[in-house]
């Protein structure tokens, strides 16, 4: 069942991190993705990042973002998961670095390293597959976006190694206190999701309350990872409130501020809508 619209911010935000092509089915410029933004603008959420993780995927967020100007910027790449399974690698990420170069496109993501669901056999190729995307971010001039999941130093040590680039989100940080003071030293965007709700996820509230408000993000991650009190319902970015207000909390600071953080992080990791 579909949780209830959220009593609305005052404040207009952003959700950084969504995946619309996974819960509509009439195309990017359909009427399924304007019910979808409508619903978020109602509640102050007036922007979205759609973000690829294959090559139909990544079409579909640029040409969302083609569609709905001053709403929706696109993220592409493929996906850490899926390049350790790719026969041909090497043409997923030259299209990848094709599409980079429109204008819409504003980050290359989610990639990175995933421990949880790649056996070791596919992470040579999945570091591989990192490596490149880290390259494209640099020669297109892109803000990386990065999926971590139970790879986090190796994740950090790739950077190092690659160096990164100028500007560096980590998509639903789960990370400890320890990993969010070296990310934030290192000058990382932590964004964070519905999960930062969850009543298992003490270490994560632990990490947020070490992220300064001008390197702070949040995100539904949609259809995933609906926050508390509605987790296993869809998720969708008019969600978006209920995080704020949760991290508010957490942080003993107003939500309209935090909102109003995440509204102005956005754009300096993205541009202008």
């Amino acid at each position: 069942m579909k949780p209830p619209l959220p009593e609305p911010l005052q404040t207009r935000t952003v959700d950084s991190h969504c995946h619309m092509d996974i819960f509509t089915s009439d195309g990017p410029a359909g009427s399924e993705v304007a019910v979808v933004l409508a619903e978020a603008a109602s509640v102050g959420v007036d922007r979205v990042v759609q973000v690829g993780c294959d090559i139909e995927s990544s079409r579909f967020a640029v040409e969302c973002a083609n569609a709905w100007p001053g709403r929706v910027l696109a993220a592409i790449a493929i996906h850490p998961n899926d390049a350790a399974r790719l026969e041909d690698l090497a043409t997923a990420l030259e299209f990848i670095d094709e599409l980079a170069a429109e204008t819409r496109v504003r980050a290359i993501g989610e990639t990175g390293l995933d421990y949880f669901r790649t056996p070791e056999s596919g992470r040579d190729q999945q570091t591989l597959s990192f490596r490149e995307h880290i390259a494209i971010a640099k020669r297109h001039n892109k803000t990386l976006m990065i999926h971590d999941r139970d790879a986090h130093d190796d994740v950090l040590k790739v950077l190092r190694e690659e160096g990164a680039p100028d500007q560096v989100i980590l998509h639903c940080f789960s990370g400890d206190e320890v990993m969010a003071k070296e990310c934030v030293a290192l000058g990382f965007i932590l964004s964070f999701a519905g999960t930062v709700t969850f009543s298992n996820a003490p270490k994560l509230r632990a990490a947020l309350l070490q992220v300064p408000l001008d390197q702070l993000l949040v995100e539904t991650d949609a259809p995933f990872l609906t926050p508390s009190p509605y987790r296993g319902r869809p998720n969708a970015p008019y969600l978006v409130p209920i995080t704020i207000r949760a991290i508010a909390e957490i942080r003993g600071e107003d939500p309209e501020i935090i909102a109003a953080a995440v509204s102005e992080n956005a754009t300096r990791a993205f541009g202008p809508f």
